[in-house]
């Protein structure tokens, strides 16, 4: 059979070379995108971004694109990932916060690049506090608006960097945390899923 040909609408696992698809993500949508910072550009095409999708949708999991997880979770297209990482300016002497999958893609590539990683899910950041304060935070995901309890955990001076939704376009953005007040600078129109817990709450008009 040739290599990738489809059989009833489905590629054969045993015909994917997932080596050849990060090779190709990395030259043809990292470095495309301005993705030029040599940690991450390593990291992502080296660990195997297959392993942390659904078996049904592994042939297609260098495309950019979102993959649903299932439970709400969503794997957010390189692209997106590459460009955040490279704006976290992660350190070895960092104590990095990030809101995501414990066991997904993202975390694995910080942990072997900060100096300590906790990993907390957007429905439950309380459980970052013990770990506080932080140098860097990074939002796997977009925001309309940040809690104030996520803030309080920055040390003052923190890099943040996240998804914002602004309007019906999302956006990538960093800031840097001062007494517990961020301004955000978006820098990259860029899909990247929306965070529920992340939502804007309804003001009340009496």
């Amino acid at each position: 059979m040739p290599h990738g040909q489809q059989v009833n609408g489905i590629i054969p696992m045993e015909s994917v070379n997932f080596e050849e698809m990060r090779r190709s993500m990395v030259d043809s949508q990292l470095r495309t995108s301005g993705v030029t910072d040599a940690w991450v550009v390593a990291a992502m095409g080296s660990i195997a971004r297959e392993d942390f999708v659904p078996v049904t949708h592994r042939a297609i999991a260098y495309m950019d694109r979102s993959i649903a997880l299932g439970d709400g979770a969503v794997l957010n297209p390189p692209v997106s990932t590459a460009l955040l990482l490279q704006a976290a300016e992660a350190r070895a002497d960092d104590n990095a916060l990030l809101v995501g999958e414990t066991d997904g893609y993202v975390a694995d590539i910080l942990r072997a690049r900060v100096g300590a990683l906790t990993v907390s899910a957007a429905d439950n950041i309380s459980a970052a506090q013990s770990t506080a304060p932080f140098s860097l935070i990074i939002v796997d995901g977009a925001a309309e608006e940040l809690p104030a309890m996520l803030l309080s955990f920055a040390a003052d001076g923190a890099r943040l960097v996240t998804g914002v939704i602004e309007g019906a376009v999302t956006r990538l953005a960093k800031g840097y945390v001062h007494n517990g007040k961020i301004a955000l600078k978006s820098f990259e129109d860029s899909e990247i899923a929306p965070l529920e817990a992340f939502a804007r709450k309804p003001e009340f008009v009496f």
